[in-house]
Order: C-alpha cells, then sequence, then structure tokens
C-alpha cells in the first residue's frame, strides 16, 4: 500500500509545502526562533525576545490554545530547556489543502498571540 499509493512521495511533498509555509510565517512573526524538523515533522522554536532568543513559553500557550480554538491541534512543549516548542506531526494522509488550511490557523493564532503583547 505504501509503494502503490506513493505514500512516501505525498509525505515528502507535503512536508516540503509544511516547511515552506513555516518558513514563511517565521518571517512574519519574529517569536518564530527557528523552524526544524524533517518531513511532516516539523518543530517551530516560539521566543520572547528576538535578542535574547528566550524561550516564549506563554506566548506558544496563547498561540497553541488560539490554534485549537480555530480547529487546528497542536501542541506546545514545555520541558525544562524544551520550553516554547511547537511539535507539529501532521499524519501523512494530510492533503495538500489541509496543509494549506492549518498554517492559515497558525497565521491567525500568530498575529492573535503577538497582539497580546504588551507594546515596547
Amino acid at each position: 500500500i505504501v509503494e502503490r499509493d506513493g505514500i512516501c512521495q505525498r509525505a515528502s511533498d507535503r512536508g516540503a509545502q509544511l516547511r515552506e509555509g513555516l518558513l514563511k510565517l517565521q518571517k512574519k512573526y519574529w517569536c518564530i526562533g527557528d523552524v526544524r524538523g524533517r518531513g511532516l515533522l516539523q518543530g517551530v522554536e516560539i521566543i520572547s525576545d528576538p535578542k535574547t532568543k528566550a524561550p516564549g513559553s506563554d506566548l506558544g500557550q496563547k498561540v497553541s490554545d488560539k490554534a485549537m480554538e480555530l480547529g487546528l491541534s497542536c501542541n506546545i512543549v514545555n520541558l525544562p530547556g524544551m520550553g516554547g516548542v511547537f511539535r507539529l506531526a501532521p499524519p501523512v494522509t494530510v492533503t495538500a489543502e489541509e496543509i494549506s488550511e492549518g498554517l492559515q490557523i497558525l497565521d491567525e493564532a500568530f498575529a492573535y498571540g503577538m497582539s497580546t503583547l504588551p507594546l515596547p
């Protein structure tokens, strides 16, 4: 089934789409410190300060909560040394349209999260 349905290639294609979209979000929102991962398993580091790159666990939680409210389940890892990292792992059966929708929801959730920050 994996070979017949081209699941590996689909996963690779959707992973590239996801990563490209996350990198666009990183350019748009300074609070995204790093995007890392491979294929459909991606991590997005949330920072609270663009200069120090300090973890942004609280902001990440706001973004995660807003994304869930909008229909996208993504969790933030708040373990010591891993604070403020989103773990994104859609299934290999995810469609291009679903990746696009997820990225749109993340965009809206990041916009919301950033709007809750105090003005400099």
